[in-house]
């Protein structure tokens, strides 16, 4: 849904015109502020480099693990995490 110029100036604190003005010198390369320091990537999680691990799994069983894990308290890979964890140290 749409929403109106009114909503979004409210919401937003901007209105119309300045976001026109914004738009216009962003067009030629003009951005307000000073850029601030380039980061790539979140920040580290763990203290350390983190490598991607993955795999590929049908719907059903990722909303099931989503469901688990959001009972828990936890995101997707938090909880992947905890059981992988779980699993070396039995192992």
């Amino acid at each position: 849904m749409a929403m109106t110029a009114k909503e979004i100036e409210r919401k937003y604190g901007i209105s119309t015109s300045k976001l026109e003005e914004v738009d216009e010198r962003a067009a030629v390369g003009e951005l307000p502020g000073e850029p601030g320091p380039v980061s790539a990537g979140r920040p580290l999680k763990f203290g350390t480099a983190l490598k991607m691990v993955g795999y590929k799994e049908v719907p059903e069983t990722v909303e099931a693990i989503d469901r688990r894990a959001g009972s828990l308290g936890m995101t997707r890979s938090d909880y992947l995490r905890s059981l992988v964890r779980q699993d070396l140290a039995r192992a």
